[in-house]
């Protein structure tokens, strides 16, 4: 089964270093993301069944179910990001003179930024609980929350370019305002919280804190 797994990893990997347009760098950042949150749920994994942290073994139970969730449905966004694609590069192919064409592309557009901008929701999430995870988590796993928050950022980053790369070409100016601004938030947010908590795991590391 873990065979399997990984030959799967394997040809998707492959599919993204292709000249193929999907998966993109939406599918890219959607399992960062995943590899992210999943980083949190081995630190609350390996706490919860350390004796030293025993007190903390319920929060560290509910940790780990949080971030195992936050983990499979960024996971399925990476699908989900490819779906979402394939409506935008059929409106592409529409030709300029056929009437409804821009229509179908703004539609397409929209659709093709709902997978980033989920994967941001699911991102903002994360952070809270990595913060948790460092104060209480296992010391030896200290390392892998500040991979977690670097992932993390680089995730929101990443999906960020991808809402704009759509909303930059929509022809509803408020909507796709509406839409970057919103965006604009959830990136500020994660990444001061990740930025946080990546500076707080390298001051630990090397005595500095």
């Amino acid at each position: 089964m873990e065979q399997n797994k990984n030959t799967n990893l394997e040809e998707w990997l492959k599919a993204l270093a292709s000249d193929a347009p999907a998966p993109g760098g939406g599918g890219a950042s959607a399992l960062a993301g995943s590899c992210a949150a999943a980083l949190g749920a081995m630190v609350a994994n390996l706490t919860r069944g350390n004796r030293r942290y025993e007190e903390v073994r319920p929060e560290m139970i509910e940790l780990a179910e949080r971030t195992e969730k936050i983990s499979e449905h960024l996971f399925r966004l990476i699908e989900e990001d490819r779906l979402a694609f394939l409506p935008l590069a059929e409106a592409y192919r529409i030709p300029k003179e056929e009437p409804g064409r821009a229509e179908k592309l703004e539609s397409a557009l929209r659709t093709a930024a709902g997978a980033p901008m989920e994967m941001l929701k699911t991102l903002a999430t994360l952070p809270p609980l990595l913060s948790v995870l460092l104060q209480k988590g296992s010391k030896l796993a200290l390392s892998d929350v500040g991979c977690a928050a670097a992932l993390c950022r680089g995730a929101a980053e990443s999906a960020h370019l991808n809402i704009q790369v759509n909303t930059g070409l929509m022809k509803d100016r408020c909507r796709a305002e509406e839409l970057e601004a919103e965006a604009d938030g959830l990136l500020s947010d994660t990444a001061s919280a990740c930025d946080q908590l990546y500076v707080s795991v390298r001051n630990r590391l090397t005595g500095a804190e």
